[in-house]
Parts: C-alpha cells; structure tokens; sequence
C-alpha cells in the first residue's frame, strides 16, 4: 500500500471525529436492526428525507419480530411517500427471513447477510461494519464519487471494469480499527464536501493527493453516462366515486411502479378505459370529467396522470368489494390510513384544501378553478 493510500482511513477519520454526522437517530441505539432499516431505507434517498419516516417506522415495527409478523399493507402504510416501494416489500420479506432461518437474529455473517432479500454487497458490508464493528467494504454512491475522484479512475462506475478497480481499491484502504466510523466517514464526506456539483475541494481531508482535484476534473469525474431522452408515459386516473363519496382503490401489483400500495385504477390513455372498467371492477363511470394532469418523474421515466372522475354506477357490487379492489373515503387517502402513492395523496390534499377554501363547493367545481400542478418526486 502507498503511503498516500496508508494514511488514507486516518486523515478521513480525523476529519469525521471533528465534522461527522454523530447524531442520527439509527446510530442511537444502534442495532444490526436499526442499522439494516436505516441502509435500506437510505438506498437513493437522501438523510434528511429518511430521518421522519424511519422514526416513524421504529415506532411501529420495534424489532424484526414485530415487522415479521405484520401484515403487508401496514408495512407498505408506514413506507408511503419514501419512494422506491420494491425496499418495503423486500425488508418486509428478509424480516420473514430472519425470523425462519436466523430465530430472529439479525445474522453476523456476509453470506448470511447477503443471502436476504433486498441486500447487496455495499449494504452487507455496511451492515457489518456499523452494526458489528466488522472492517468491511462499502460501495454506495457517494463512496464511488470520493473514490474515483481520489483516485482518477476513469470510466462510469456502472461500468463491470471500472465497478471491479473501485471495489478493490475500497478494500484495500480499508483501515483495521473503527469500522463504523469510517463507513460513517465515507458517506459523510461525499454528502457534505466531495458532492456531485461545486465539491468543497478546499475543505476535503483528502484534497492533497486528490487526482481530479490537481488535475481540475473534480467536475468531469465519475465519468458520466450517456444522457438519453427520458420517455414520458401518460394514463387516465381513474377517480371513481360511489354514492357516499368512497374513492374505488385497487391493490398495484408487487412489480412495477407503486407495487403494493393502493391507488386509483391506471389505464393508459390508449386503452378502452370504459371497457376496462366494467369487466375489471363492475364500475361505469357516469357524467366524466377530466381535470388538471399529476405529473410525476421516475427514475427512468417521467409519467402524466390525468384524472378522470365521476360517479360509479356499480353493474357488480360484489366484484367492486373484493380484495384487492375497495372504497375508501377520500380523506382515508390523505391522512395516511391508506398506502397510496405521495402524487395521489397531494392531489387529494390539494382538492380538499381548495374545496375548504371555497367554502365547500363539490370537489369537481374546485378542480376546474385550481391550476397547481403536483411537484415531481420519487415516490
């Protein structure tokens, strides 16, 4: 190891001791428990906008027993609006796991940890690292970014060779004390100092043998892919209203977007959205309205939801109630009661605040005089 690459762990745990995120609220307590949910919950979420839902989610599901035994749709509930559902349905499956193949404890092992639903190689080790004091490698985004620009590695991460050179080098700068705290520090110094626009260059530990920095490609490294024009999709939104004013839900699928949570029917918008309707749920629509669209971007895609409302005449009530088809009162879709997508939620919570407003008027009539626009998000 060069003497650069020696002193590397130091210099950054220097800098944690001093500038470190000491405070959060898996690292106190910390449990293999605790640390498992927050790295979930972390993948492609940033700390601040996990900090609510996993206080919220501990308090609930304590332990991995409590999760094991809950039912889906209360665990999908406590996760709405934190985005990417498919890490719901898996912490939720590997918890089953635990409990079946582990007796309820958390495994110390990286074939054991890796073995369970939902993790990979980066969050095994910062698994092991944080929650057994294990030196153990991680990988995440913000580690790619210090290490490439550190380093000089050219080539986008995704990339098999280049992921294999920064694995490599990630292990062999791993130090052999304080395994926690210099995961930790990794994670630290991409989110706050070597981040992906104006890196803090003049206040990084590890400015002084940085390649991208004394060459000027802190902005240039990691290797950008290729950008390519983003699809965009559109569909109708389904707001089907019985008599008492119930919203007709249905279960979406465990794959695909909003997979487990409850949202309005989504048919797309060349589709026969009658026809669907009525050999689906028994549901005619009478009197359409359209209404302002919900646009929503993806990760890969950016979608147009353009609600469709009006009042059901029910041709099979008893398809119309079976699970996982139901009616649910609006403002079940708005206080969390239900686990619908956060687009869905804000349209509903925007209809109702303009309705009050209003002083009341029908929701149609509000719809027609509002002109916001749902804010884009990830959930």
């Amino acid at each position: 190891m060069s003497e650069p690459e020696g002193n590397f762990a130091a210099r950054l745990l220097t800098w944690f001791d001093q500038h470190g995120r000491s405070g959060l609220p898996w690292q106190h307590p910390r449990s293999a428990y605790r640390v498992w949910l927050s790295e979930i919950m972390l993948q492609q979420t940033q700390v601040v906008a996990v900090i609510p839902y996993f206080e919220r989610f501990v308090t609930r599901f304590p332990d991995i027993a409590t999760l094991a035994a809950a039912d889906s749709d209360e665990v999908m509930r406590h996760w709405a609006g934190l985005g990417y559902y498919a890490r719901a349905r898996n912490l939720h499956a590997a918890a089953r796991q635990v409990m079946a193949q582990h007796e309820g404890h958390f495994p110390a092992g990286f074939e054991q940890i890796i073995a369970l639903k939902g993790i990979g190689r980066s969050t095994a080790g910062a698994i092991l690292a944080q929650a057994f004091g294990t030196p153990a490698a991680i990988l995440d985004g913000n580690v790619k970014r210090v290490l490439t620009r550190w380093a000089g590695i050219e080539g986008h991460p995704a990339e098999s060779l280049v992921n294999a050179q920064l694995w490599t080098l990630a292990e062999r700068l791993l130090p052999d004390k304080r395994a926690a705290d210099y995961v930790q520090a990794q994670m630290d110094l991409g989110a706050t100092l070597c981040t992906a626009r104006k890196p803090a260059c003049a206040r990084c530990p590890l400015s002084t043998d940085c390649v991208a920095h004394a060459t000027g490609r802190s902005s240039q490294l990691p290797t950008k892919k290729a950008r390519r024009e983003r699809p965009h999709r559109e569909a109708w939104l389904i707001l089907a209203e019985d008599g008492e004013g119930r919203v007709l839900l249905e279960q979406r699928p465990g794959s695909g977007i909003w997979g487990g949570l409850w949202c309005p029917p989504v048919i797309a918008l060349g589709e026969d959205h009658a026809q669907l309707l009525r050999s689906r749920f028994g549901v005619a629509l009478l009197g359409e309205e359209g209404g302002e669209a919900i646009e929503h971007g993806f990760t890969h895609f950016d979608l147009s939801l353009h609600p469709l409302r009006g009042r059901a005449s029910l041709l099979a009530q008893t398809l119309a109630e079976t699970p996982p088809v139901a009616w649910h009162p609006p403002q079940a879709l708005r206080d969390g009661r239900v686990a619908v997508p956060a687009p869905v939620a804000r349209y509903f919570e925007r209809v109702a605040a303009a309705a009050d407003l209003l002083g009341g008027h029908h929701v149609a009539s509000v719809r027609r005089r509002s002109r916001r626009r749902i804010s884009k998000g990830n959930a």
